[in-house]
């Protein structure tokens, strides 16, 4: 009897051990959710929605068993209802989108991490509810974003982010003009063309191609995107 009592103790103190902070957890969905808003093309709607769901899932993480468990289903669930079909196809096939984390050796690997090395750079400001939502939605019972109406893209653009990082690199924040993903060396425009980015002189501008990407940062001709920014 007290055997089984002492290992009952010891897995709940690894189980605590295991839970993210609520810090931790919000610091990591907003990264992961900045890169999915830059890969998958999201309009802001998704942007905050989508943050929303990545820190529901990463809140609801507390053991290693919950990974792929409960709650993973239900932010896959969730996405579907807040992607276009080809924004959620693009999903899945980008493991580290569909799969961002996992336990080894005793502590939480985010997989976006291995893509993204640079912690820094962000390519779009923080959603509006970065500051006032702390997760809920995942447990509602009939599913938060099921009846909810947000815009989604209807077709998929004609270019593609390609298969390496678009950030290399480190002249500082973008949005003081230093270190921006430009088109061309000059100030770039917002996500859709429809507003101009916070930065006005880019340095060490990243330029632009006809193809798709290959390990690089390139981009199609005509459309600048978002300058990544530091946190």
């Amino acid at each position: 009897m007290k055997k089984m009592m002492t290992l009952a103790v010891m897995m709940t103190i690894a189980i605590s051990a295991a839970a993210m902070t609520y810090n931790e957890a919000r610091s990591e969905a907003l990264f992961l959710s900045d890169k999915m808003a830059y890969e998958l093309d999201l309009t802001e709607a998704q942007y905050e929605a989508v943050y929303e769901i990545n820190l529901d899932y990463l809140m609801s993480v507390n053991s290693r068993y919950d990974v792929n468990g409960l709650w993973w289903d239900r932010r896959n669930a969730d996405l579907r209802h807040v992607l276009a079909a080809w924004q959620y196809d693009r999903f899945l096939r980008l493991n580290y989108f569909y799969r961002p984390v996992s336990w080894h050796a005793g502590a939480w690997v985010f997989h976006i991490h291995n893509r993204y090395a640079n912690r820094a750079f962000y390519y779009r400001p923080r959603p509006a509810v970065f500051l006032s939502y702390r997760g809920g939605y995942n447990r509602m019972h009939a599913g938060y974003y099921a009846g909810r109406n947000i815009h989604r893209p209807a077709v998929a653009p004609g270019h593609h982010h390609g298969h390496g990082p678009a950030i290399h690199n480190d002249h500082g924040p973008a949005h003081n003009g230093h270190g921006s993903v430009g088109h061309n060396g000059h100030g770039s425009v917002g996500h859709n063309g429809h507003g101009p980015a916070h930065n006005s002189h880019n340095h060490g501008a990243v330029g632009s191609s006809h193809g798709h990407g290959n390990g690089s940062a390139a981009h199609n001709s005509g459309h600048n995107r978002p300058s990544p920014r530091r946190r």
